[in-house]
């Protein structure tokens, strides 16, 4: 058995190379309350403090700081404030995504990101449901790792503007377009959704299939965004996004909210 610590979870990022590494942290599950969350978020930073020491290659490689604290918006801003302190290439927001309500999910989000510098990545992980990517982008996130369009895909799930495809069903045993006519890759371009439907869950390529639309979707949606963020129009797409996730404007109370907070209107 293998006993990792700061110092050797360093060693083998540096060994393969990563241009974005992570320092150990201690995780507890975001609906932990009590003394452990206070104890976790101060052994993260004891831990990022190793790391920074055992971290070889600072010139190129990248070591980012994980803002820990559990629902706490004091004990982030701790946090927060400790990780900044320290300089570092970037950060990230941890320890959400476990079970806590998507009210609590946003405010502890827009909290961390108010209080990172605006001029480095800021990334927030284990995220990855679009509407969440739409909704942290505005609230300051750039960057976002999560399972979901690859576990999604396994289940014969497709992602497309307008939410979801169940390719499991019947309907689609006759659809002979494509996952998403506004999509270019490889299985949009090669693939119906008929042969799709004919071979999810039964077949593994299918769900490397569906892996490399769902990858290519939120990768699309993500190059939109930074172009719109860009091209001052931001608020514009959310707002036509959001529309053709809810077409019947029946939009969730928190996504209303969040995105009044920054100023972003959605009219049922």
């Amino acid at each position: 058995m293998m006993t990792l610590t700061p110092e050797h979870s360093m060693h083998i990022q540096n060994t393969i190379g990563a241009d974005i590494m992570m320092p150990l942290d201690d995780v507890v599950s975001s609906t932990t309350t009590g003394p452990r969350v206070e104890e976790a978020m101060e052994r993260t930073i004891r831990w990022l403090d190793r790391c920074i020491a055992a971290h070889k290659r600072p010139h190129e490689q990248n070591l980012f700081g994980i803002v820990q604290g559990g629902l706490s918006l004091e004990l982030r801003e701790r946090c927060t404030k400790a990780l900044v302190e320290r300089d570092l290439p970037g950060y990230a927001i941890g320890g959400l995504s476990g079970g806590e309500s998507k009210d609590q999910f946003w405010r502890v989000v827009k909290h961390c990101t108010s209080l990172l510098p605006p001029n480095k990545p800021r990334y927030l992980m284990g995220v990855g449901y679009p509407v969440d990517l739409v909704v942290c982008v505005c609230l300051g996130v750039d960057m976002f790792d999560c399972v979901f369009p690859t576990r999604t895909a396994r289940f014969g799930t497709a992602l497309v503007p307008e939410g979801s495809l169940h390719l499991k069903a019947a309907k689609f045993s006759e659809d002979y377009g494509p996952i998403d006519s506004e999509c270019d890759c490889f299985t949009c371009q090669n693939y119906t959704r008929a042969m799709l439907h004919s071979i999810v869950i039964k077949e593994p390529i299918a769900g490397q299939l569906l892996t490399m639309h769902n990858i290519s979707y939120l990768l699309r949606l993500m190059r939109t965004l930074h172009q719109k963020i860009v091209a001052g129009e931001l608020p514009e797409f959310v707002r036509e996004f959001m529309k053709r996730q809810f077409p019947q404007r029946d939009f969730p109370q928190w996504v209303i909210e969040a995105l009044a907070s920054v100023n972003i209107t959605l009219e049922k």
